[in-house]
């Protein structure tokens, strides 16, 4: 049979069925059954074949066949095609279809279609992604951006396979600590010295900055001064009572409170922007409304939680959240009226459904664990099922400079913030960083060797391998007056067949990526990707090599670029033509 050079996964996947049909005359029913247990992969170890198949020990049980005597008959159905060199059974079963050179190096050209084939059966779904999301208080620390580079890795990566995804920040500007911002910036503005100055205030120089636009008149000042007398010995209560004493100056609490939160969630959106981070919503708590409005989405929502799966107990309401899991009941009004974060939550995430998200991915800090059944058991009290949230967490990032941690505390005004990261080191080195281990796991940045241009340093390490290619694309196409845009020879050199067999790998991994969201395992792809195109690079001259074979090493070459390329893209960050 002549030989069919077109993505070989394709080919593999209808011999299948054909075979599953012909031979075994299974219906279509048993066939999609099978299919979907079926995987078509590329094994790690070259001399496992190029593909391997585990249909036959899939399909024996159904088709009441042994698995081995099953794998010789779907053998046959490739017998005569000249792509593969062979095909052989290994194991309990296992299919190992090894191509020969010109089928493998012609694999190149057909990358899209494969990609095609591997993401065909994803149903697409509208997505709702919140992340970041901290709470208006100053700018952003080094750990809130490793959740900001996660979540928008996630949005990329799902939109590529199809699904429609839209990303939320989450604006807590009507909670205590937006009070206490409110209550530090106006002390700063009454010239309050740094003795008399509660500890339990932020305590930043954004704070200074944004309270010189605040101008109190001298009595204004006084009365701010004789809030700070008699003040309880507990920190919590006294920073409580200061606040409480300076919304009673209602005009000029409103102003500084509108000031703070536009100044701060400026400097927020420019240190997101300038790590790559465009949100396409900013949701603030303020707009759910309060209880004392009937047509409130705070109270709608609260009225249907609470008839659903809530009771009174003590003058306070509570949501019956032990009934999904909880390890206890959460309260959602207390007993003076003022409504918990809970509430807050059952209004938002009631909000995100009814805009008709299919699902809903949280991406907050791990130390928030203990939150999940409640947020669940609120989705289940407003009429939703709780498989429509999946809450990703992210553990936090320690930053290291010169072998020493630094501190990131927004309150005492002492922290490390993003932007400063980012300015050492780049956007891209940053979210580089961030996105090179599970996003689950502790992260040590070291500042010291994202700086370093070495092997160790493994954006360097990829970027140097996109950059070679670069540069030798350039010196062929001077040389040869174009690039190549098909496979002119018909073998190859080893060096070669393992960058392809890397190539064929890009679209299963990028799945993987997407299916575990996991952005990660992207990097480990590339940083093996890059070994291969170094380990060619230093064992063979393209442009001392025959025309035909300089062709071909070229073509292949372009593609790991586009590959490379892409998959850096994935993450946000941008290749590199030099170094």
């Amino acid at each position: 049979m002549q030989a069919e050079h077109k993505s070989i996964l394709s080919l593999i996947n209808s011999g299948i069925a054909s075979a599953l049909k012909n031979e075994f005359k299974a219906d279509q029913s048993q066939i999609e059954n099978i299919l979907k247990k079926t995987t078509v992969s590329i094994p790690d170890d070259i001399s496992n074949g190029h593909w391997t198949s585990n249909i036959a020990m899939v399909s024996a049980g159904i088709l009441k066949s042994s698995p081995r005597d099953l794998a010789n008959e779907v053998i046959k159905v490739f017998a005569e095609n000249e792509v593969f060199e062979k095909i052989e059974i290994a194991g309990p079963g296992f299919i190992n279809f090894f191509l020969t050179s010109e089928s493998l190096l012609r694999q190149t050209e057909y990358l899209h279609e494969q990609f095609l084939e591997t993401i065909k059966h994803i149903n697409p779904r509208k997505i709702l992604i919140e992340f970041v999301s901290a709470n208006p208080t100053g700018p952003l620390h080094v750990g809130h951006g490793r959740g900001a580079a996660y979540g928008d890795a996630l949005k990329r990566m799902l939109e590529l396979v199809g699904h429609s995804v839209t990303t939320e920040y989450y604006v807590n500007d009507a909670g205590r600590q937006m009070d206490i911002v409110t209550a530090s910036i106006l002390l700063r503005s009454a010239n309050i010295g740094a003795e008399d100055f509660p500890s339990a205030c932020y305590q930043g120089e954004y704070i200074k900055a944004i309270s010189a636009d605040i101008v109190l008149t001298p009595d204004e000042c006084k009365t701010i001064e004789d809030f700070l007398k008699d003040l309880p010995a507990d920190e919590d209560e006294a920073i409580d009572k200061i606040c409480l004493d300076l919304k009673n100056l209602s005009k000029i609490w409103d102003s500084a409170k509108n000031i703070g939160l536009q100044s701060i969630l400026g400097l927020i959106k420019k240190e997101l922007s300038d790590l790559g981070v465009d949100f396409d919503e900013w949701f603030y708590e303020s707009s759910l409304g309060g209880l004392d409005d009937s047509s409130s989405l705070l109270k709608q929502a609260l009225e249907q939680s609470i008839d659903t799966a809530g009771y009174e107990k003590e003058g306070a309401y509570w949501l019956r959240s032990t009934d999904y899991d909880d390890d206890k009941d959460r309260v959602l009004i207390r007993r003076d009226g003022r409504v918990t974060y809970l509430a807050s939550d059952v209004a938002y995430h009631k909000n995100k459904l009814d805009r008709g998200f299919d699902q809903l991915i949280n991406i907050w800090g791990a130390d928030h664990h203990g939150y999940i059944k409640r947020i669940e058991a609120a989705i289940e009290s407003v009429g939703y099922s709780k498989s429509s949230l999946l809450v990703l967490l992210v553990q936090f990032a320690n930053l290291y400079e010169d072998g020493k941690k630094l501190k990131m505390s927004t309150r005492s005004g002492t922290y490390y913030d993003l932007g400063s990261l980012i300015e050492m080191v780049g956007a891209d080195v940053t979210r580089f960083f961030y996105l090179a281990k599970q996003a689950d796991q502790h992260l040590d940045f070291d500042v010291s060797l994202a700086k370093s241009e070495s092997k160790d340093n493994l954006y360097y390490y990829i970027q140097y391998a996109h950059a070679r290619i670069s540069s030798l694309e350039k010196k062929y196409e001077a040389a040869m007056g174009s690039l190549p845009s098909s496979i002119s020879a018909n073998e190859c050199p080893e060096a070669l067949i393992e960058i392809i067999q890397m190539l064929m790998k890009h679209a299963s991994t990028l799945l993987n990526s997407v299916e575990r969201y996991q952005p990660h395992l992207l990097i480990y792809f590339l940083r093996e990707l890059a070994q291969k195109v170094h380990q060619f690079y230093n064992e063979v001259n393209v442009l001392k090599a025959s025309p035909e074979e300089a062709s071909t090493y070229m073509f292949v070459l372009l593609q790991a670029k586009q590959v490379i390329d892409q998959s850096l893209g994935l993450l946000g960050i941008q290749a590199k033509e030099q170094m």
